[in-house]
């Protein structure tokens, strides 16, 4: 006999792409993001190193780190300290990954470029794991990062990596879209929170983050809630957030959000796309914060002619080559 159809339940579609579906059995399928590549860990190889590690086993919380190829001394005190981004993914929270093509690519290119280590973290993603499971995912990723300035107090896994290159003066976090949302969320944390050792983010990258609110900003269109993108997406990655689309997590002067003054970091560069759905959501979101009062330094960049995400989608394009250039500057300055 024959199985038994799996019925969809549901299923984001924008454009021409579909970005998930969810059968009736459990099954969840995401048929637009790139596939799984395996890392490089390979001395020979030129620009970098790079591998899969697990930070944790309860929870399960998996990350990708590359590392540039160091400079060799004679002297092993005096071994190269590298900044290091703890990085989230793109993807609307519900598809990509850091171990897929399009980010190992991205990196491969940003990596030697920028002369920094990695981590990109594998966090939670939706509808398997509801939000705010990735907002925990990301802050536990940031603690393990941290706890390698004190590598002899950490009991948990140590990465040599972090541990013999790492500059722990230079922490910075970032992501691109749905990662830009939870480097913002992750920052205002750091805000309240003590990392170990002491570690402070000396900035943040958001790069065409996602935010959102009941109410349209700046030029968008107003929707219907069944058509909107946004609303489709949160409606299913965050059913419970109080306040629905208004929750702090997506608007960050909603109802009852904390103080933008509360930001975790001492500087921080919001990069939009002219050509991006959420672009006047980033100019929205850079404007609230240079009103807040916060005391760091912040910055944006657009790329008028550009869409979202391109410079993921296409590293070594142009104006991917631009914007890189301005995030090395802003990394090393």
């Amino acid at each position: 006999m024959g199985s038994t159809p799996r019925t969809i339940v549901k299923e984001i579609v924008h454009k021409s792409f579909v970005y998930i579906r969810m059968y009736s059995d459990g099954t969840v399928e995401r048929p637009s993001e790139s596939k799984y590549v395996p890392p490089i860990l390979d001395d020979s190889h030129p620009i970098l190193n790079s591998k899969d590690i697990t930070i944790s086993h309860n929870p399960l919380l998996n990350a990708r780190i590359y590392l540039p190829k160091i400079t060799k001394s004679n002297d092993p005190n005096q071994l190269q300290k590298l900044p290091i981004l703890l990085y989230f993914h793109g993807g609307g929270f519900i598809f990509e990954s850091a171990f897929s093509k399009v980010f190992d690519n991205y990196f491969k290119t940003f990596v030697p470029l920028a002369n920094v280590i990695v981590v990109s973290v594998e966090y939670s993603r939706a509808p398997e794991y509801l939000l705010p499971a990735c907002y925990h995912d990301a802050w536990y990723a940031l603690n393990w990062v941290s706890s390698h300035s004190t590598p002899n107090k950490n009991p948990n896994y140590v990465e040599p990596w972090l541990v013999n290159y790492g500059d722990f003066n230079r922490v910075f976090i970032g992501g691109d879209s749905s990662g830009g949302n939870i480097a913002h969320n992750i920052a205002m944390r750091a805000g309240v929170e003590a990392l170990p050792g002491g570690v402070k983010i000396s900035g943040a990258i958001l790069t065409h983050p996602f935010f959102y609110s009941s109410y349209t900003v700046g030029s968008e269109p107003v929707l219907d809630r069944g058509d909107d993108l946004a609303y489709l997406v949160w409606d299913l990655i965050y059913p419970s957030a109080p306040g629905g689309i208004d929750n702090p997590a997506a608007n960050p002067v909603g109802p009852g959000a904390p103080s933008l003054t509360t930001l975790g970091c001492s500087k921080m560069i919001v990069c939009v796309a002219g050509k991006d759905e959420l672009r006047d959501r980033g100019v929205w979101y850079y404007e609230c914060v240079k009103r807040s009062g916060w005391q760091g330094k912040i910055e944006l960049f657009e790329e008028e002619r550009e869409g979202h995400d391109y410079h993921i989608l296409k590293p070594k394009s142009e104006n991917a080559q631009k914007i890189m250039k301005l995030l090395v500057s802003f990394i090393h300055e």
